[in-house]
């Protein structure tokens, strides 16, 4: 598939990033090629678009050919095995290198004008270029991200050799390119239209998308409700979390990540966004903490796991006198059945993915709270431990399949589908719950 020009890639990049809305993103373009590419998928994410400015480092008498790449911040990446084969002498890297710095930092102050850098700290970042060849350049790109204090960072391209996907992987949280080739060629093969990208371009895309009102193929969600972060104790540990309440929430969904990164996740904020956006609030939960989740043993330990969400459910109760609900990924579907298992007042659960089966068929058959499990239809084995778990159920329970999705439901519509589905459910079951207890109270 060849992509029309720069603007087409970035809408069809910006489908395939539908799960960083509400995720509190910025989104970087790699001058020149990737602002185009960049401005699309900001306007369609509703995110503010900034620069990642770097300049490639091209062995002098093979200009094709890149050695690294220069990046804002002191920012540098070089490439080993090109350096090796091209015979560069280090007198002669470090001449280039002066050069190219130099270079940079003018373009830094050409194209940003009077504009202030986005603030990034915290924050997920989304890097967008026109496409990768080595590799290089994408690479310092994101590593300017990380050293502004990006917490996350996602590269997205619209096509790039397999082997250069593969080492970019390596170094950035998440990478997003629907054409991985085996062999490239050349990005603008790609392209029925690679015109050179001017300064007056980017310059006006900066401007443009400074005062621009975000626009999508359907109507933007409402900006999510403010959340704060907070410290949850449990016994001799206080996890890390983040806790949201719309205006007249009628619940608090307990999102639990057997991690101590889960908060940050854009998936887990994407859904998270949903349900505020029907009256419920959430806190999103990291049962481990670092330390602690760098022995694997922990992430499995399911009684460890669902004391502390029980823990965590109490809190939240006093805190804010409000019905809880849980809602478990990974490891964490397990924790969240064991804790409903033995809290009676959890009103729902909702499985995505994850290990289910971890809880037990003893604690499984305790269960009382409607559960659906959310599996993706091509990780058969998670299916299979999915339905497995359901069968040892008692309680109000359903298995939805999304077709053609994997374990992670990071496939075009599979998020959305998530995200509808636990927000029915916690919906529905929460409006039952109420009506039930009205009934008997008369």
């Amino acid at each position: 598939m060849r992509y029309e020009n720069r603007a087409d890639a970035g809408r069809r990049l910006a489908r395939r990033l539908e799960h960083l809305r509400d995720a509190h993103v910025v989104v970087l373009g790699v001058p020149r090629g990737g602002v185009p590419v960049a401005f699309e998928v900001a306007r369609h994410l509703g995110a503010p678009l900034d620069l990642a400015v770097v300049r490639k480092l091209r062995v002098p008498w093979q200009p094709e050919l890149g050695f690294g790449a220069l990046g804002e911040h002191g920012v540098r990446v070089l490439n080993q095995d090109v350096l090796r084969e091209s015979g560069l002498r280090p007198t002669e890297r470090e001449a280039l290198e002066q050069a190219e710095r130099a270079e940079l930092e003018r373009r830094v102050r050409r194209w940003r004008d009077d504009r202030a850098p986005v603030p990034l700290a915290g924050r997920g970042a989304v890097v967008l270029h026109d496409g990768v060849a080595t590799g290089a350049a994408a690479e310092a790109a994101c590593q300017v991200a990380r050293v502004r204090g990006a917490a996350r960072v996602v590269l997205a391209v619209p096509v790039g050799p397999e082997g250069s996907l593969a080492r970019l992987r390596a170094v950035v949280d998440e990478v997003v390119c629907p054409q991985p080739l085996r062999h490239l060629g050349s990005v603008a093969a790609w392209y029925e239209d690679f015109a050179p990208v001017t300064d007056a371009e980017i310059g006006a895309l900066l401007a443009e998308a400074g005062r621009a009102a975000p626009v999508s193929g359907h109507d933007l969600p409402e900006r999510p409700s403010p959340g704060r972060e907070v410290e949850v104790p449990a016994r001799r540990v206080r996890m890390a979390a983040r806790l949201t309440l719309p205006p007249a929430a009628r619940a608090v969904v307990v999102f639990a990540h057997a991690g101590s990164s889960g908060r940050h996740d854009p998936r887990h904020r994407y859904v998270a966004a949903a349900l505020h956006r029907a009256g419920l609030g959430t806190l999103l939960l990291d049962l481990l903490t670092e330390d602690e989740e760098r022995n694997r043993h922990n992430v499995f330990d399911i009684t460890l796991l669902a004391r502390r969400l029980h823990a965590a459910s109490d809190w939240l109760r006093r805190e804010t006198g409000l019905p809880v609900s849980h809602c478990g990924t990974g490891t964490g579907a397990g924790a969240a059945l064991e804790a409903a298992a033995a809290d009676d007042d959890v009103r729902a659960v909702v499985c995505v993915g994850g290990r289910p089966d971890l809880a037990g068929p003893a604690a499984l058959a305790r269960v009382h709270a409607p559960t659906l499990f959310v599996v993706g239809a091509l990780d058969t084995r998670l299916l299979g431990l999915n339905h497995l778990a359901a069968d040892w159920m008692r309680c109000d329970h359903r298995v939805h399949v999304v077709p053609d999705a994997t374990h992670l439901l990071t496939e075009p519509g599979a998020l959305e589908a998530v995200a509808e589905l636990a927000r029915d459910w916690f919906g529905t079951h929460l409006s039952r719950a109420d009506a039930q207890a009205l009934q008997g109270s008369r």
